[in-house]
C-alpha cells in the first residue's frame, strides 16, 4: 500500500512539474516575443535556438553520456520519416510562435482545442482513422465552442488567427505521420531521442525562412540580445520535453488530456494577470467551456 502510495505522489508530482514547465514555456516565449515587453519579434529566431539547444544537449545525452541509446537509423528512415516530421514539427513551432506577435496567450489557448479536431481531420485524410458520426458530431461542438470563443474576443486578429489554426494544423500532421511512418518502421522514440534526430533536421527547416524573412530585419533592428535570457528559455523548452517522457511513462492518455484541460485553464488565468492587455470576456469563456468539455468527452470515449 506504501509503495502505491508513492507511486500516486511521484505521479501528481511528475503531472505539476509537466503543468508548471508548459505553462511556464507559453508565458515566457510571449513574454519575450511581444514588443510589449522584451520586445524580440524573431520567432524564427527564438524556435531556431530551441532547436540547436535542444539537438547539442540530446546529443551530449545519447552519444557523450549514454543515457538512452540511439536506434537503428538507416538513410531510407531518415529520408522518409524524419525529414518529413521534422518539417512538421518545424512548422508548428514557427507558426505556432508566431502568433504570439498578434494574439493573447488566452486566446491561443481557446484555438487550440481545435487540436482533436485538427488531428481527426488529418487521420482521416492518412487513412489511420475512420469518419465515425459520434466522434464527428464532438468535433462539431469544439468547433462551435472555439467559434463561440472567437466571437467574443475582444482583440481578435486575423492574422495571429491564421498563423495559430495554420501551427495546430502542422502539429496534428505531425503526430498523425509519427504514428504512420515511425511505426510502420517499427521505431520507438522517446522524447531525447526523438530531439536527437529531428531538432538538428527542423532547424535546416527554419534556416530557409530565417534567411528570407527575419535576418534582413535583425541586420537593421537593435536587437536586445540577452545570453541568460535566451539560454534560461530554450532549457525551459527543453526540460518540458523530458517532462513529457516522465508524464507518458506514468500516466494514461485520459490522464494527460485532463492534466492539459487543468493547465490550460491556469494559464489562461495566468496570462491575464501577467499580461494586463489580455481580456477575457464572458463570451470568451462559455464558448471554451463548450469545447474543452467535448474534448473532455473524446479523451474518454477514446480510452473506453
Amino acid at each position: 500500500m506504501a509503495m502505491i502510495s508513492k507511486t500516486l505522489v511521484f505521479t501528481y508530482i511528475y503531472l505539476l512539474i509537466y503543468i508548471i514547465l508548459s505553462s511556464g514555456v507559453i508565458l515566457y516565449n510571449k513574454w519575450v516575443l511581444s514588443p510589449k515587453y522584451f520586445n524580440f519579434p524573431f520567432p524564427i529566431t527564438l524556435t531556431m535556438i530551441h532547436m540547436a539547444f535542444s539537438g547539442i544537449v540530446s546529443f551530449f545525452l545519447v552519444r557523450v553520456f549514454k543515457v538512452v541509446s540511439p536506434v537503428k537509423m538507416t538513410f531510407e528512415i531518415y529520408a522518409t520519416c524524419v525529414i518529413p516530421i521534422s518539417a512538421f514539427f518545424a512548422a508548428s513551432l514557427w507558426f505556432g510562435n508566431t502568433a504570439y506577435l498578434y494574439i493573447s496567450v488566452a486566446f491561443i489557448q481557446m484555438l487550440k482545442a481545435l487540436m482533436p479536431v485538427a488531428t481527426f481531420i488529418m487521420a482521416v485524410l492518412c487513412g489511420t482513422d475512420k469518419a465515425r458520426c459520434d466522434v464527428f458530431l464532438n468535433m462539431l461542438v469544439v468547433s462551435v465552442g472555439v467559434v463561440v470563443s472567437s466571437y467574443g474576443e475582444i482583440h481578435f486578429n486575423v492574422v495571429g488567427t491564421v498563423y495559430q489554426v495554420t501551427g495546430i494544423f502542422a502539429e496534428a500532421l505531425r503526430l498523425v505521420l509519427t504514428q504512420v511512418l515511425l511505426q510502420k518502421k517499427g521505431l520507438t522514440l522517446n522524447p531525447i531521442t526523438s530531439l536527437y534526430y529531428i531538432a538538428p533536421c527542423s532547424f535546416v527547416f527554419l534556416f530557409v525562412p530565417w534567411y528570407l524573412l527575419e535576418k534582413p530585419g535583425m541586420e537593421v533592428s537593435q536587437i536586445q540580445f540577452n545570453f541568460w535570457i535566451f539560454f534560461s528559455n530554450a532549457l525551459c523548452a527543453l526540460a518540458l520535453n523530458f517532462s513529457i517522457f516522465l508524464v507518458i511513462g506514468r500516466t494514461g492518455a485520459v490522464t494527460i488530456r485532463v492534466a492539459g484541460v487543468l493547465k490550460d485553464w491556469i494559464l489562461i488565468a495566468l496570462s491575464t494577470v501577467i499580461f494586463p492587455e489580455s481580456t477575457i470576456t464572458g463570451m470568451n469563456i462559455i464558448g471554451y467551456a463548450i469545447g474543452m468539455y467535448s474534448v473532455f468527452l473524446i479523451a474518454i470515449f477514446e480510452e473506453f
